[in-house]
């Protein structure tokens, strides 16, 4: 049974694309509304259509549209409401750091005629945060495991991973979305699909007999998490695209551009940073795929983002930088007894950072053989005493860090331009996870103190 609405109440529903028509549950489409099939319970009178077909005029010219079919039922209302309650603070968040990245992702998906709206769906799934990762050890915005990362051609190693990238990773996901529609015919399986995997959808289909998402949700063929997943993107969408109508505000926030070069051998981020007259942040920032303090060394060209209208500046100061200045590498001579474990621990490296390097297709190493390491100019080897910098000259220093409520290793890493493998090399004894007001070791450096 269909309650009277007032004309207010309905103008904010029309705005936003949210006019029921069928019962609990009505699809959205891109196209205009059809309100001939609107109950007449729910129809303004007929002296407020002129002002009605107003709003929706200005509606449509704001590209409200939804180019992904909705669906307004109990589930998404949920969501909907929770988004305007609890979660108001976290989502008001999403919103603001998605006006940095939406711009940029929304121009890829049309570029490759996929719906827009899929961009919605680093919002759930990271909040628009290229460092995001979940506890199944997914990352970037759109929350990519290593396997499926590396299926659609990003590449992750210990120099680089490419999911943390904002355009090559939107570009991955796009081709992802792509095949998971061609798949199932059906937007609401595919954002499915995205969650559970394809096989696990797949068999839910096979068992309900159905390609309904909705009566999958219905079923125990999948899981919880799935279920809510749908709905949740949507809700999310539809706020989104509409922020006003449900309170919230898009704060300004600088687009994500930049000027693009080419570095043709493999540099120090903090050099490549003072060439561009820019901070090392801004450069780690515009490129976080970088996981280490120099450009990924296996690529013999490597371009990298520097901050917009930065381009000549730094090509006419990095064209001054002598060859042995970019980078500073270790030539060790392997003595009997050692293994690559071993120099790893010395150099504050890995074993598969030296292997890579040099070429090795084994573990062992020969004594007598010289062998190239790449050292961090910023940093201590780990088989140092830390002392302090008037002694040897370095901007570093080891200071006592309070674990504040709610950080995780990981975001202790990335305030201090760490690595979570720096901090339990520096803090022996460290579990997985740290509590608040525990104290750890770090290695800073000095203006950051």
């Amino acid at each position: 049974m269909f309650l009277r609405i007032t004309l207010t109440t309905f103008v904010v529903l029309l705005v936003a694309g949210l006019v029921p028509v069928n019962g609990n549950a009505q699809t959205f489409s891109p196209e205009t509304p059809d309100l001939s099939s609107v109950p007449s319970e729910c129809k303004p009178p007929k002296e407020d259509v002129a002002q009605l077909d107003e709003v929706v005029d200005e509606a449509m010219s704001e590209e409200k549209s939804y180019h992904i079919p909705m669906i307004l039922n109990d589930s998404v209302e949920n969501h909907l409401e929770y988004f305007k309650t609890r979660g108001r603070d976290v989502f008001q968040k999403w919103l603001d750091r998605s006006a940095r990245y939406i711009p940029v992702m929304k121009d890829i998906f049309r570029e490759k005629n996929m719906p827009e709206d899929l961009v919605y769906v680093a919002m759930i799934e990271s909040g628009f945060n290229p460092y995001a990762v979940s506890w199944a050890r997914a990352v970037g915005p759109w929350q990519f495991m290593p396997a499926t990362g590396k299926l659609y051609g990003l590449k992750i190693d210990w120099w680089i991973d490419e999911r943390k990238d904002p355009i090559k990773s939107t570009q991955a996901a796009a081709e992802h979305f792509k095949d998971l529609h061609n798949l199932f015919g059906s937007w609401s399986l595919a954002l499915a699909s995205y969650n559970a995997g394809a096989g696990k959808v797949q068999r839910a289909v096979l068992r309900t007999r159905s390609e309904d998402f909705w009566d999958l949700k219905a079923s125990r063929y999948i899981r919880k998490e799935t279920k809510n997943y749908v709905p949740k993107y949507m809700a999310a969408t539809i706020i989104a695209k509409n922020p006003s109508a449900y309170g919230f505000t898009i704060n300004e926030v600088e687009p994500y551009k930049f000027d693009e070069v080419v570095i043709e051998e493999s540099t120090d981020l903090r050099m490549i940073a003072r060439c561009a007259n820019c901070t090392y942040e801004e450069i780690k920032e515009l490129n976080p795929a970088i996981r280490r303090w120099v450009t990924p060394p296996q690529f013999s060209s490597y371009v990298l983002r520097i901050p917009l209208g930065k381009k000549d500046v730094f090509l006419a100061n990095y064209a001054a930088i002598p060859p042995e200045q970019k980078i500073k590498w270790e030539r060790h001579e392997v003595k009997r007894g050692e293994t690559l474990a071993l120099l790893a621990k010395q150099y504050n490296t890995t074993p598969d950072a030296i292997r890579d390097i040099n070429g090795l297709r084994k573990s062992r190493i020969t004594p007598g053989k010289h062998i190239l390491i790449p050292v961090d100019m910023n940093a201590k080897a780990s088989n140092v005493s830390f002392v302090a910098p008037e002694q040897t000259g370095s901007k570093q220093q080891q200071i006592l860090y309070r674990v504040r409520r709610g950080e995780t290793l990981s975001k202790i890493a990335q305030k201090h331009n760490v690595s979570v493998a720096d901090i339990r090399e520096w803090n022996r004894s460290i579990g997985k996870t740290v509590r608040a007001g525990q104290k750890i070791k770090l290695v800073v450096d000095v203006d950051q103190i």
